[in-house]
């Protein structure tokens, strides 16, 4: 198993970060024994306990099935894991996942509409009030490389409202997910971010069509805030990683 010496001993994350890595590259398959944490530690330069919390933390995530006193078994990450894992899979042994970051973003963009129109639905003129708050502050922004992380922070405020007024826990916790994933990389995505948190009428437009309880028009409207950007980031990340271009 090529797994390499961890630098930093007794830190679980990086030992549960090169297991994962393993796992999702198909080194260790599915179905196959994981070698005992006593071997785990000596591969690893580490000590027992820094890869029974490793291992304990895939557990959780559903990535081992581990039967008392008998065998820890890797399962299907596919099948099995849930949306907690995602930022794992977004960058791993310190690099970005071409696939799984344009997975999160035809998601967003696939999921985004529809939010906002149960947010119509459900949402009301106080809603309306909160979310024109967010667009003033969003144009207010300064321009240049600061000003566009601001933007996209107000963005992000916008759509944390958006998302609780569609009162779907489901909905929730997806956006949970997607935006500890996101998050850690929005300096560097600033640039190519700036035209979607630019689209000042188009925020606009999204919140009055949520204060004026139509959906259809959210719905529209949130399409149109989205796919700039959704657009010019999967065509980067093709490039990046030589996928094959699709229609969007």
């Amino acid at each position: 198993m090529p797994l390499q010496p961890v630098n930093r001993r007794s830190v679980p994350d990086e030992v549960f970060d090169q297991v994962l890595a393993e796992v999702v590259d198909g080194e260790i398959e599915a179905g196959e024994t994981l070698p005992s944490e006593r071997r785990l530690a000596e591969v690893l330069g580490v000590s027992r306990p820094a890869v029974r919390e490793a291992l304990q933390r895939m557990t959780q995530t559903r990535l081992l099935d581990v039967r008392h006193g008998g065998a820890t078994t890797v399962r299907d990450y596919r099948k099995f894991a849930g949306l907690d894992l995602l930022p794992a899979l977004l960058v791993r042994r310190g690099n970005l996942d071409a696939r799984v970051a344009r997975s999160i973003l035809e998601a967003r963009l696939v999921v985004g509409p529809g939010v906002a129109a149960l947010a119509a639905e459900r949402g009301g003129p106080a809603l309306a009030a909160q979310l024109t708050d967010a667009v003033d502050a969003l144009a207010a922004a300064e321009d240049g490389p600061a000003g566009d992380v601001e933007r996209q922070l107000h963005a992000l405020t916008f759509w944390d409202l958006v998302v609780d007024a569609a009162d779907s826990i489901t909905f929730r916790l997806m956006f949970n997910s997607l935006r500890t994933a996101y998050e850690p990389a929005l300096e560097a995505l600033a640039p190519l971010m700036a035209e979607e948190v630019g689209q000042v009428g188009a925020y606009r437009l999204l919140t009055a069509a949520i204060g004026e309880g139509d959906p259809e028009t959210a719905r529209v409207a949130a399409e149109r805030v989205l796919r700039p950007a959704t657009t010019s980031l999967i065509s980067a990340l093709d490039a990046l990683a030589d996928l094959p271009s699709q229609e969007h």
